[in-house]
């Protein structure tokens, strides 16, 4: 019995082809992430010194328009709660420690 050999057309690409971002609008795009960091990040070192006493090694989310955040030591957990409270808004997601990052670098 012989075996069936796969041809399959290995296809190598963008996976979106139609979504072109112009180099104008991926640097509008970094500049309004780092200005929304920024926001969140003066927020964060004023809460970091009381809540890294009682929630260390936890996760905040910060929505910076009205300075509240919602605190949580699941990651995943933190997510869904902020995608229910602020639907259309971005937050900013830090880790309750020294240094603040929340992912792997």
């Amino acid at each position: 019995m012989t075996e069936a050999k796969s041809t399959r057309q290995v296809r190598r690409g963008r996976l979106f082809p139609h979504i072109q971002w112009s180099p104008q609008k991926i640097a509008q795009s970094k500049a309004e992430t780092e200005a929304l960091y920024q926001r969140c990040q003066l927020i964060f070192d004023r809460l970091q010194p009381q809540l890294i006493k009682t929630h260390n090694n936890s996760y905040i989310v910060i929505e910076p328009d009205s300075g509240n955040y919602i605190l949580d030591n699941d990651k995943i957990a933190i997510l869904h709660k902020v995608r229910q409270t602020y639907p259309n808004t971005k937050t900013f997601l830090f880790r309750i420690d020294e240094t603040g990052v929340s992912g792997t670098i």
